[in-house]
């Protein structure tokens, strides 16, 4: 997987973050989570390992803030699907590092044993530390944190080779000495006293380092010796002069009139803003029929189908008529089932119906949509009116043996006895108890 470098800005806010050991650590991870977008959390916490890596590069309180943002990165899902759990579990009983650390990680991955949950993380890495009592706190071995873990560590999959053998980012300066104090930002050569660590330029070391540095090392480079060279055989090399006779295809659609259909694509275009004259109505009925193809040329798009509709019915029946084996129909049919429920619409499927072979599934959800569209409308009027169309048009179906009764039986009849104080509700209903 590649991995996109931090960086310098993206830098230098997650430094600020580890640096800030004044502020409440739940309020960093928040802060964490609020500004830095959750496709990034893997490459930053890789960056925070190799900083953790190396005890010298950060301070003990930024130490506990990265193993905080290191957990608290996927704390929403199962720990196993952390990658970093093995070494955090590996921290928590590592020689060298500080018993406050060690406790912290615990507490992080709530096997400390208190009852105090994820309280501890409402004070400051630096209250953390100074109030840490040492005397109070049992570490367990890490023999046993990983026997407990082991369901939730695994092994690091697609192991390389030479992984052993590459020199890691980060190499330790040999004029630090290593039992300098990283905890202090001030140089003390007094005799006798602990050497500590200047900062100087730090933040900008390490801000550079997370900026510039990839994760993935210098890898040493294998020299393999160049394979010899196989020998040329007889006709290898006939590609270089092919005898291949290639015959000339000619564009039979070159300077062909392009103007078809111009006529029928300009009365398109006005019967969708309105109705037709009925010698315009007719002129294009009779093209359609002369000239089947021109329904690919008449500028009808399913986008546009619901207007054509509404304004000449008549009109767009005989387009889908003639685009019913069109590998297009089937956008024709599902605009048509979602547009929004009228006389022209149900007039349009209804003489589909009995011009064409409709799919079963398309006329069932037309149905289902009339029948929605008439209990979910608020004006009783329009309401009334919408039953009885849709009445109407139900009993055509079923006289004239368009749809199977049983497939939709319960839903018509709920729908029947919702709307039986309407004459012709009550007619369907009578209807649908004749066919029992």
């Amino acid at each position: 997987m590649s991995i996109r470098k931090l960086g310098f800005e993206e830098s230098r806010g997650l430094y600020a973050l580890l640096k800030a050991e004044q502020r409440p650590i739940n309020e960093i991870l928040s802060e964490f989570n609020s500004t830095v977008p959750h496709s990034r959390h893997f490459t930053i916490c890789s960056y925070l390992l190799m900083l953790l890596q190396d005890n010298k590069i950060l301070s003990t309180t930024e130490r506990l803030i990265a193993f905080a943002l290191l957990v608290d990165a996927y704390s929403s899902q199962n720990p196993a699907s952390n990658p970093f759990i093995s070494f955090i579990i590996n921290a928590s009983s590592l020689e060298g590092s500080k018993k406050v650390e060690k406790a912290f990680i615990l507490q992080l991955l709530g096997i400390d044993g208190s009852k105090n949950g994820k309280e501890f993380l409402k004070q400051s890495a630096s209250d953390y530390v100074t109030k840490f009592d040492q005397s109070l706190n049992e570490l367990p071995p890490l023999d046993q944190l990983q026997q407990q873990f082991s369901d939730k560590v695994h092994q690091e999959p697609n192991h390389c080779l030479s992984k052993d053998g590459s020199v890691k980012n980060v190499v330790p300066d040999p004029d630090v000495p290593p039992n300098c104090d990283t905890d202090s930002s001030e140089f003390d050569l007094r005799p006798g006293t602990k050497p500590k660590l200047g900062t100087g330029n730090k933040d900008e070391a390490v801000v550079g380092l997370l900026s510039n540095l990839s994760l993935e090392g210098l890898n040493p480079h294998w020299i393999r010796p160049l394979p010899p060279r196989l020998p040329i055989l007889d006709g290898e090399l006939v590609w270089v002069n092919p005898e291949e006779n290639h015959e000339l295809m000619w564009d039979y659609a070159m300077c062909v009139d392009t103007s078809r259909g111009a006529a029928i694509r300009d009365l398109i275009s006005k019967a969708l803003k309105g109705a037709l004259a009925p010698t315009q109505q007719q002129q294009v009925l009779v093209q359609l029929v002369k000239d089947s193809k021109l329904v690919y040329h008449c500028g009808l798009t399913p986008k546009k189908l619901p207007e054509l509709v509404e304004n000449n019915p008549l009109i767009a029946v005989e387009i889908l008529t003639k685009l019913i084996n069109s590998p297009d129909i089937s956008e024709y049919f599902t605009v048509l089932v979602n547009m929004e429920m009228s006389l022209h619409s149900m007039e349009v499927v209804n003489r589909l119906t009995t011009a064409v072979e409709l799919p079963s599934e398309f006329i069932h959800m037309y149905i289902t949509n009339c029948i929605s569209s008439c209990v979910n409308i608020k004006d009783k009027y329009m309401q009334n009116r919408l039953v009885r169309l849709v009445c109407v048009f139900l009993q055509s179906l079923i006289r004239n043996n368009i749809i199977n009764v049983k497939d939709l039986f319960i839903e018509v009849q709920a729908f029947c006895i919702e709307f039986s104080r309407i004459r012709e509700a009550a007619a369907l209903f009578r209807l649908l108890k004749s066919l029992e």
